[in-house]
């Protein structure tokens, strides 16, 4: 999962989003103003040769708000990052259970296409001897023509899932990946993460401050900054000569534009990431309950599966074979018992890819994937 996570484009880009919120907030603390530097020189009936240097006062402390919106926006990159590598394992991990689905249901098609050619090949030897006749012959080529458009569609679902999980990972894997043997483990050992800790109620709560810092920050900027000015120099006019120095200060006047407008809009944003928050904790109390029940639901059917009949698909097909073959069953009997038994080998297989994919979407939402793909089973549990 780490390589996965190194060559995946969608957490390259998290991380130099984050980067990008580390040099924010550096510049946020700096000063907010530079001084500036004047040279003045005058030649009419009086010379005059001064220097003057400026700088705006941050009284209102505009600097430790800015400084405190960068920290809030490095809390949100740091938040979207971890999230990002989440999402980006759950969904790996989805697609490599679709994967290692679709290349057992591919071999079991083959295995399928392989039967009906033997049948067909029987079929054509059974009519020469008139032990069936000309219809069944041709409703097993039919079945052998099916089979092979199957199987069709199955090289293409595969093809698909492959480039679904070379999508996300950013290369192709070197070998087929295969799903673990047995059932995942049962929802009860997963010990859910507080609603306060998991990722995506942190992010949620990091944009909330954000947009809290952001109106501090157009609060102190609605506040006038004055401008203190020195300037020292020389006054010459015919032969006599003075120094002078001089102190001003000016202050803007926030009448043509109060700054009241951007207060408004930095509250309103407030508010709407409060109810975002709100609403993402309640997502995701529903979430945790809907992801453990569905993931129960498909647990047990896929134990049901394997430990039932359902599963004895060779031993069904091989006794089909030998009914056929000794006439104790007709061809097209055989041909709709065949097919029933197929049909449900393959949904046996879709089963457990799906249980396996909604175990990874319980992880996910119950905080504890990190956790399972790390090892940490005892965090899990706790």
């Amino acid at each position: 999962m780490q390589e996965i996570w190194n060559k995946s484009p969608e957490v390259q880009a998290a991380a130099a989003e984050l980067e990008a919120a580390r040099a924010r907030a550096r510049a946020a603390a700096r000063p907010l103003y530079n001084p500036s530097l004047t040279v003045d020189a005058e030649n009419a009936e009086v010379n005059r040769r001064t220097v003057g240097i400026s700088l705006p006062l941050d009284l209102s402390g505009k600097r430790r708000a800015r400084a405190a919106q960068g920290d809030a926006e490095l809390s949100v990159g740091e938040a979207a990052y971890a999230l990002q590598r989440i999402n980006v394992a759950s969904r790996w991990l989805k697609a490599w259970s679709d994967v290692a689905s679709t290349v057992r249901q591919r071999e079991l098609g083959q295995r399928r296409v392989e039967m009906m050619q033997r049948f067909d090949e029987l079929a054509a030897q059974r009519l020469k001897v008139g032990d069936i006749s000309s219809p069944e012959r041709d409703l097993a080529a039919l079945a052998l023509s099916e089979a092979q458009a199957q199987q069709a569609a199955l090289t293409g679902k595969e093809a698909a899932a492959r480039a679904t999980m070379q999508a996300i990972a950013g290369a192709a894997p070197a070998v087929s990946p295969t799903l673990p043997e047995g059932l995942p483990p049962p929802a009860d050992g997963v010990v859910a993460v507080p609603a306060d800790e998991l990722p995506q109620l942190l992010l949620a709560r990091a944009r909330q401050a954000s947009a809290a810092a952001g109106v501090r920050v157009a609060q102190k900027a609605r506040i006038p900054d004055p401008t203190l000015s020195l300037t020292g120099g020389e006054v010459r006019m015919g032969a006599i000569r003075d120094r002078v120095i001089g102190l001003s200060v000016s202050v803007p006047l926030p009448v043509l534009n109060s700054g009241r407008a951007e207060i408004d809009a930095a509250r309103a944003d407030a508010d709407a990431a409060a109810a975002n928050a709100q609403a993402q904790r309640l997502r995701l109390r529903s979430g945790l309950e809907e992801a453990r029940t569905r993931y129960t639901a498909l647990r047990s059917a896929d134990a049901a599966f394997h430990n039932g009949r359902a599963a004895a698909f060779a031993d069904r097909t091989a006794l089909l074979e030998k009914l056929w073959r000794a006439g104790e069953i007709s061809t097209s009997d055989y041909l709709v018992q065949l097919k029933e038994s197929l049909n449900t080998a393959l949904s046996g297989l879709e089963l457990q890819s799906q249980a396996w994919q909604a175990w990874f979407d319980y992880l996910t939402v119950a905080g504890r994937l990190n956790d399972w793909i790390e090892g940490r089973t005892q965090d899990i549990q706790q």
